[in-house]
């Protein structure tokens, strides 16, 4: 699981690169996709970070940031079909 996991949030994190050069060049592409590419690349690297814990304690420490990372994710793709809605 743990390769596959490692596999799968680096090509998210690809992605995500992909994803946010695809955006528009307006003030409002550049603040999202600056969010985006944070919280999308910084999974995968605090999910690797989380194995190289010392303790269970920050195992589970670094593993609530992939989580808080991928909870403000989901926010902001909420908030980009907010405003395409509102754009279309």
């Amino acid at each position: 699981m743990d390769r596959d996991l490692k596999g799968r949030t680096k090509t998210f994190a690809l992605a995500i690169i992909k994803f946010v050069s695809a955006l528009p060049k307006t003030t409002v592409g550049f603040e999202l996709g600056k969010q985006v590419l944070r919280s999308g690349t910084s999974i995968g690297a605090n999910y690797r970070s989380s194995q190289r814990g010392r303790s269970r304690a920050e195992f589970i420490s670094k593993l609530s940031v992939v989580q808080e990372e991928a909870d403000e994710l989901t926010a902001i793709f909420t908030t980009m079909v907010i405003n395409a809605k509102k754009n279309s």
